[in-house]
């Protein structure tokens, strides 16, 4: 059996993307990838979703569009895609245990947000730490924040972050910034930010995994010592990572391992598509990314028709 139409993840953009194919009765299959849900499972609220006034859980939002999009008719694999083979018609799709043939495929694997490794930082993720400033930002008001970062991300960040916190500190691990020069200016000039240079986050501080954060350890890299500030939240802008390592040399992919789209969501490969934060190097939104899936799913039909499907 050949499938129609496979989506490749279960963020905001795969979803989407199978609620509108499932509806056009293309009959999705939804390879999700482990765990499924993408980083939507690391947010508490979700404040800036549209239709949402009281916000809504991350995990919460997935399991919605989950079940929206099993209401017509998509089907879900949990396993994650190991291999695929677009050289010819049908593309087959590999994953940990199976192997499916289909007619066009939409890549949906998104990207995954840099950590810093240590445990603290997952352990107080959703309740004060966080790794997008715009979701989470409103959330901190009148509080003391720090940013982990160097470049333009970790700048925006903290620009941002100075509209509702009374400080913001950046912590760089060297000694001047990765970013543009007008973007260190804006920083630099801003009375609300400071800099800690040379300096690591070696932990981060917090009552219990649910009362949120209380300050973070600092260990300055050249001289070891270390020292604790007080800080309310704590976010990190150290970049992203786009899952796509398994399309190495199967699709065309940017120096970052970003996939090159045109259109946005076509790729050179007909049948082939894209949506979401796999090529998405600037908004990185779940709105973003759900609006991404959509485009994908009507250039499916589109797709489609022309075969005469």
């Amino acid at each position: 059996m050949v499938e129609n139409i496979v989506i490749i993840g279960s963020g905001p953009a795969g979803l989407s993307a199978a609620i509108y194919t499932a509806r056009e009765e293309f009959k999705p299959l939804v390879v999700t990838g482990v765990p499924a849900g993408g980083q939507l499972l690391l947010t508490t609220k979700v404040d800036n979703m549209p239709g949402f006034p009281d916000g809504i859980d991350g995990p919460e939002l997935i399991d919605r569009m989950t079940k929206q999009a099993e209401k017509f008719g998509a089907r879900f694999v949990n396993e994650n895609v190991t291999d695929v083979d677009f050289s010819k018609k049908p593309y087959r799709i590999t994953t940990d245990s199976k192997s499916f043939e289909t007619h066009a495929v939409i890549i949906a694997t998104g990207a995954n947000s840099k950590l810093l490794g240590i445990p603290s930082e997952m352990e107080h993720m959703g309740v004060g730490v966080s790794t997008c400033a715009t979701c989470d930002g409103a959330f901190f008001k009148g509080k003391d924040v720090v940013v982990v970062g160097g470049g333009d991300t970790a700048m925006e960040d903290s620009l941002f972050l100075t509209r509702f916190c009374p400080s913001v500190t950046i912590v760089h691990r060297r000694d001047q910034f990765r970013a543009s020069k007008i973007m260190q200016q804006k920083v630099l000039s801003n009375s609300k930010i400071k800099v800690v240079w040379n300096s690591t986050v070696e932990e981060i501080y917090g009552k219990d995994g649910e009362s949120g954060v209380t300050g973070v350890k600092l260990r300055d890299v050249n001289t070891s010592k270390t020292s604790v500030i007080r800080a309310q939240g704590v976010f990190i802008a150290i970049g992203h990572a786009p899952n796509t390592k398994f399309l190495d040399g199967k699709l065309k992919l940017d120096d970052l391992g970003y996939i090159v789209a045109r259109d946005e969501v076509l790729t050179e490969i007909p049948g082939i598509f894209v949506a979401g934060d796999n090529q998405d190097r600037h908004y990185r939104q779940a709105g973003t990314a759900s609006g991404a899936g959509i485009k994908a799913a009507l250039r499916v039909r589109d797709y489609f028709q022309n075969m005469g499907k």
